[in-house]
């Protein structure tokens, strides 16, 4: 297939689809790559480099979409840097679109591409199973996040993280909670614990406590059943008004002794819950810090403003937006990774094979045959759920 890569073009944004080393892979499959001119120069990837890989260079997203039959993007569909023309209107009909297209977001967009005819596969809903593994990107994108997250907090903390044994006296550690121990919140709790913090994590999931402990943290429990804190995949599940206070009566009890507070709690297809409020903010100790990974689905925090910083009651709040691309290059490495190993799922002798009985396809395909496909997407747009797809694939 020729496989087209267009620069990202949402603010902020500094990831690419493939990287060089990549596009060898896919070249050595069978594939043809054309990427647009200066796509990967923010992540750090030179022309040069992915000419010298086998792929072409193209001067305009225009040329890109006007020829490909499957685009890689890091982002759902914008507008173009240079024109302002929407890549919606320049997707032809038939051809595969593979992005994190946040399937949780507007649901209208899905209802365009398959008004259109397009392919179109959102990398957030490749199942969490051994076999999908290499294509999660959620989990690969959530590591770069709970990472960067530290560092952020670091920076903005007017603490040091370690403990120090100085002339002038000892300085005691920075003390770090973390809410959600996933990917994102166990790489966040591994890199505190890296640079010295004393560190305490809450998950509603218990399976998740001998992980926390692992990383030489202190995990923070409430009393309840595991089938009520996990859907079958392994996510959290949306909880009970009940078990929403219990969490934040706890939360806002550790929160009064932490320097820092990142949290990562998200549930799939549903605006992250609320667990820190104003409340527990105002009775945090002056010149705390929050990262909140949780801002682009609204935020753990009740203060939280996605994509801003914010002080509040002498608390810094932050919620970053694309925190990944914040670590453009091993960040796009990662992901491109991931793209790779589902082009090879779907495309496996450079032809596409839309096969829906393979349980992968079947969850990440959005759109087919000029039909939503995604069951939780058709209920938004006012559709009944497709009655042929599999139990898995609704998310």
């Amino acid at each position: 297939m020729l496989i087209g890569v267009p620069r990202e073009t949402a603010s902020g944004e500094r990831r690419v689809a493939l990287v060089p080393e990549v596009v060898q892979q896919l070249a050595r499959a069978g594939h043809r790559v054309i990427i647009e001119r200066d796509a990967g120069l923010r992540a750090g990837f030179t022309d040069e480099a992915y000419q010298t890989a086998g792929a072409e260079i193209a001067d305009s997203a225009t040329e890109i979409y006007a020829s490909s039959q499957m685009i890689l993007k890091v982002q759902r569909p914008g507008l173009t840097a240079g024109t302002g023309e929407a890549e919606l209107d320049m997707l032809k009909e038939g051809t595969v679109l593979i992005g994190l297209l946040q399937p949780a977001s507007d649901p209208a967009l899905f209802q365009q591409l398959a008004e259109r005819r397009i392919i179109s596969c959102s990398m957030e809903l490749v199942p969490r199973t051994t076999r999908a593994q290499m294509m999660d990107a959620l989990s690969s994108q959530s590591t770069v996040a709970g990472y960067k997250a530290v560092l952020i907090a670091a920076n903005a903390l007017q603490k040091f993280f370690p403990m120090l044994m100085t002339a002038a006296g000892t300085v005691r550690p920075a003390r770090v909670l973390v809410i959600g121990a996933g990917v994102a919140g166990l790489q966040a709790i591994a890199t505190a614990r890296r640079i010295g913090a004393v560190v305490e994590a809450f998950d509603t999931r218990p399976v998740v406590k001998e992980q926390v402990k692992s990383l030489g943290a202190n995990f923070i429990e409430l009393d309840m059943h595991i089938e009520d804190a996990q859907d079958a995949g392994g996510y959290a599940r949306e909880l009970s008004d009940r078990h929403i206070k219990r969490e934040k009566e706890l939360i806002h009890n550790h929160a009064l002794q932490a320097d820092v507070i990142i949290t990562t709690a998200l549930v799939p297809g549903k605006p992250a819950p609320m667990l820190v409020s104003a409340e527990t903010v105002r009775a945090m100790r002056p010149g705390s810090v929050i990262v909140d990974l949780a801002g682009e689905q609204g935020g753990n925090c009740e203060l939280t403003i996605p994509g801003e910083t914010i002080v509040s009651d002498d608390v810094t709040i932050i919620a970053p937006l694309h925190i990944s691309s914040e670590l453009a290059y091993h960040a796009s490495q990662m992901y491109a990774k991931n793209l790779a190993a589902l082009v090879t799922l779907l495309a496996p002798k450079g032809e596409l094979n839309l096969n829906f009985a393979d349980d992968i396809i079947d969850a990440v395909c959005m759109t087919a045959d000029g039909e939503v496909r995604h069951n939780s997407t058709r209920l938004k747009l006012g559709m009944q759920p497709l009655a042929t797809q599999t139990a898995g694939s609704a998310k």
